[in-house]
């Protein structure tokens, strides 16, 4: 059997434990980068992603010990080792690291590969200048020439396409000479900011900024970042994809997940409420189980990594769902609302994209098999494998081996899953 061909149309019964927060993974490793001493992180998962962030805190200085498969020890010291630091296809890395890289009073030019390369990158451009870095970039894109040091001050950063770059500012900005105060202007992916402030706190830095308001922070210069034993938390968007597949076709239990958690993709839960699955929450485990689903209304704007997983949910409903914020997934490893719509319409689905009322609508129905691509997006293909439990006979996804990006085990686990029906 050809390995892009997936054999997903069994029930799913049984556990999963999902990969961790690659979101949190990446924060985690910023911040033992910039910390004196020697950080230690539990419960890593060296996807593709955190693997590209491991490399740039190398590069950027930092000595990086795999002690077993989920964890790291890191001496941190920001020296940088070379003039280049390659992110891969990582949104975050390249926002993240930018800021990082502009505390040095040296040239160092951010690049990227596939995707990313296509990515909007001109929101970092002249909030860096402002704040003292001499910049030189590619047209709004990848390759970026950055040199520091970054002195702090006051700036305004457009946060209208995504909160990745305020990230790196508020992880880079505690150790500039001066204090700075960020303006934000429409700050979007708001959870995303918090897990910032949340792992900020951890390291021993401090933020000030009004809670449940994201339009300013202020941060005082000259602040160290203290080494600590922190175990990343599992990622919620890995885990909405294997909830969506039981809420579509048995029942599983996650383990190791928490709704208190700031991630913003823990809405998935309201998403599967509004559909009419069953949820059981327990203190570190949720059971979803399939029952007929009803179509929905949900927005997802402040969680846009939801929106192919929530495709596969509507696209199982009946009815006609409609899905919030379009409009956040041009920037993404591929246009996700217009690869959605031609995916899914090649198996029969019927979408519609309303740009004027920033909706996606998504009329349920029973999918046809056909061959589909992902476009090389990690969600696109989990969707896509999700939705085909659905279906009486394989499809061939092309480039599914893109889920490495975040979840590498993800067709492993629906595998054992399928496993438990007593085949």
């Amino acid at each position: 059997m050809d390995d892009s061909t997936v054999p997903l149309r069994n029930r799913l019964h049984g556990e999963v434990t999902p990969p961790c927060s690659k979101s949190y993974a990446q924060r985690a490793l910023a911040a033992a980068l910039l910390a004196k001493g020697r950080t230690t992180l539990r419960g890593i998962e060296l996807c593709r992603d955190t693997r590209s962030a491991i490399e740039a805190i190398e590069a950027l200085g930092a000595k990086v010990e795999i002690l077993d498969d989920n964890t790291l020890i890191i001496d941190g010291g920001l020296c940088p080792a070379t003039n280049n630091l390659n992110v891969g296809e990582s949104g975050l890395a390249a926002r993240l690291f930018t800021p990082i890289a502009a505390l040095c009073d040296s040239p160092i030019t951010i690049n990227g590969a596939g995707t990313l390369l296509h990515r909007p990158m001109a929101m970092m451009i002249e909030p860096l200048k402002a704040l003292g870095v001499n910049v030189r970039d590619g047209g709004g894109r990848l390759p970026i020439e950055v040199c520091g040091p970054m002195n702090g001050g006051e700036v305004a950063v457009d946060g209208s396409v995504s909160s990745q770059f305020i990230t790196g500012l508020l992880i880079a900005l505690p150790l500039a000479t001066n204090d700075t105060t960020i303006n934000v202007h429409e700050a979007v992916s708001t959870p995303y900011i918090d897990m910032t402030l949340k792992t900020l706190e951890r390291f021993g830095i401090n933020v000030m900024y009004n809670e449940g308001d994201y339009t300013q922070f202020y941060i005082e210069g000259g602040q160290e970042y203290q080494a600590i034993d922190y175990t990343i938390e599992s990622d919620w968007s890995a885990a909405a994809a294997i909830m969506v597949a039981a809420a579509i076709a048995g029942e599983v239990t996650i383990r190791n997940i928490s709704t208190l958690s700031s991630q913003a993709d823990t809405a998935i839960c309201r998403a599967l409420e509004r559909a009419g699955a069953s949820i059981i929450i327990e203190r570190d485990t949720i059971t979803i189980a399939h029952r007929t689903l009803e179509a929905f209304e949900f927005d997802a704007t402040q969680c846009p990594d939801l929106f192919p997983a929530l495709t596969a949910l509507a696209a199982a409903a009946d009815g006609v769902s409609s899905i919030y914020g379009i409009g956040r997934l041009r920037g993404k490893e591929s246009d996700r609302a217009e690869v959605l719509c031609e995916e899914y319409g090649k198996l029969g689905i019927e979408i519609e994209l309303d740009y004027d009322n920033d909706v996606m609508r998504i009329v349920g129905g029973e999918p046809t098999p056909h061959d589909v691509d992902s476009h090389d997006d990690h969600r696109i293909a989990m969707s896509l494998a999700i939705t085909a439990l659905r279906m009486e006979e394989p499809i061939n996804i092309k480039n599914r081996e893109s889920v490495a990006k975040s979840y590498p085990s993800f067709f492993e686990d629906i595998e054992s899953l399928k496993q438990h029906d007593g085949e």
